[in-house]
């Protein structure tokens, strides 16, 4: 199988630093083992010290006698560790005169040991090495000097190291098997959590290829743990749900203002064949075709406009004009421009609204856009017979609160979280976009406002605007009303 991506990544880089720490381990392990056998050695070796083997030997005389080889004789025949130990006697010309074993050493024999000792001037020395016959030995040689000081020879000891080596070498095994096992059992396990992961990551991977490739009904359904993974899964399938959707309202919204402009367009090519067959005959008939054309040419320069709306909001290019100007005195306007249409669709409008200024810095065309929008909902959803109420009230000083309140048919509560986004119509059977209130509500953030929406079904809707005004002293007549019916 060929690792790749991931996988191949993870075992270069975990694999080699888990092989370092376990082979620092063991060697660490290893070294500890052997120092212990090792100390232990020298700690036996250290028991028998040079004054030691000067109070044995001085029993048995000094240099005028001989004493010297009577207590060499003794030591051998009373030396009580033979069975972990051997044990030399050198005489002061460095040959070896009697052993443990009973064995005659010939010829000459490397101690290093017995040189040191002699030459350090402690009396004492170790050495660890081979003796020819290949056996690996720690020894040790204490010099004995007579009472007047001169030499009387010296006492080596040597213990085998071969047993420990046996040893030794059992532990590196079991230690080097155990890294191994320990080394494949991280490798597997490692192996199966990132396969865990590799294998989702996989599928996501295909999934959003799907989702980019333009299937939108491409979901992630397998991965159930509640993990980061987890999480990107969730997300993209949010993400696929959001760009469906928003697919779904885009089409909606092509295929309403296609609807929207062949309403117009085909009330101006019908009026305009009209008035081309009719000429001059009928003067009254060509005035009445001719306030049509203008009207439904009108509605269409109002759709294109909001298109263009939309697109310099997507963009971030919707442009404010800031000057100074009165919020209510461009309310009025519009409320103004709107009494007539309400008039004619049966709908009652009462308004209350200081009689103060309400100065600030915006742009008086970008405002009066959104209450055209805000009123022009408001009647849409509206039915004959219903009410409009706009009122204005100015709160903290500096800030100016506006509520347009409807009668009409109301927002769905699952449509109501959605409604200032673009492209999104509630209610599908009411001419319009979809994208008004998204343009107006980015104006009114653009002003440092807000637009809020509550809604109930079945019963109306209200709209709040906010804006922040230059502090003014406010005044509104108790009991003043405005009504236009």
């Amino acid at each position: 199988m060929k690792i790749t991506g991931i996988t191949k990544r993870w075992f270069r880089n975990v694999a080699s630093i888990v092989i370092v720490i376990l082979f620092a381990l063991s060697v660490a392990l290893y070294v500890s083992f052997r120092n212990y056998y090792y100390d232990s050695v020298e700690r036996t070796l250290d028991y028998y010290t040079a004054d030691e083997i000067t109070a044995t030997f001085s029993l048995y005389g000094d240099s005028s006698n001989n004493g010297f080889e009577k207590a060499s004789r003794s030591f051998i025949e009373n030396f009580y560790d033979k069975n972990i130990m051997s044990a030399w006697i050198i005489d002061k010309n460095g040959a070896v005169v009697l052993t443990t074993s009973g064995f005659d050493i010939k010829g000459d024999v490397n101690m290093p040991d017995y040189v040191e000792a002699m030459n350090n001037g402690i009396g004492c020395a170790k050495w660890t090495g081979r003796l020819p016959s290949g056996e690996k030995v720690m020894s040790s040689t204490c010099i004995y000097n007579y009472p007047d000081g001169s030499n009387g020879g010296a006492v080596r000891f040597m213990i085998s190291l071969d047993a420990i080596e046996r040893q030794l070498t059992a532990i590196a095994i079991i230690i080097v098997l155990s890294c191994l096992i320990m080394f494949s059992l991280l490798m597997v396990s490692g192996s199966m959590f990132i396969r865990s992961i590799v294998s989702p990551v996989k599928e996501i991977n295909e999934t959003a290829k799907r989702i980019a490739g333009g299937d939108l009904e491409a979901r992630i359904d397998h991965y159930q743990h509640k993990d980061e993974v987890g999480e990107l899964s969730v997300t993209i399938n949010d993400m696929a749900d959001k760009l469906a959707n928003a697919d779904r309202m885009k089409n909606d919204f092509i295929s309403t203002v296609s609807h929207e402009l062949r309403t117009p367009l085909t009330a101006i090519k019908g009026w305009g064949e009209t008035l081309l067959q009719l000429g001059d005959a009928d003067p009254s008939m060509t005035e009445r075709g001719m306030k049509v054309i203008i009207g439904e040419a009108g509605r269409l320069n109002d759709m294109v406009e909001e298109l263009l709306d939309f697109s310099r909001m997507s963009s971030g290019r919707l442009k404010l004009n800031i000057e100074k100007m009165d919020v209510l005195a461009e309310l009025d306007d519009v409320l103004f421009s709107f009494r007539e249409r309400a008039i004619k669709d049966g709908v009652e409008i009462n308004y209350n609204v200081p009689i103060s200024p309400a100065p600030t810095n915006g742009d008086p065309g970008r405002i009066k856009q959104v209450f055209i929008n805000i009123l022009d909902n408001a009647l849409k959803y509206s039915v004959h017979g219903g009410k409009i109420t706009v009122l204005a009230e100015i709160v903290d000083l500096t800030t100016l609160e506006i509520s347009i309140t409807d009668t009409g048919t109301g927002i769905a509560p699952e449509d109501l979280p959605h409604i200032k986004e673009k492209f999104y119509k509630a209610n599908s059977t009411v001419r319009g976009s979809g994208i008004g209130l998204a343009v107006a509500d980015e104006i009114m953030k653009l002003h440092n406002g807000s637009l809020e929406i509550d809604s109930i079904l079945g019963e109306g809707t209200t709209v709040t605007m906010t804006l922040p005004i230059e502090a003014v002293e406010t005044e509104i007549p108790e009991g003043e009303e405005n009504s236009d019916e």
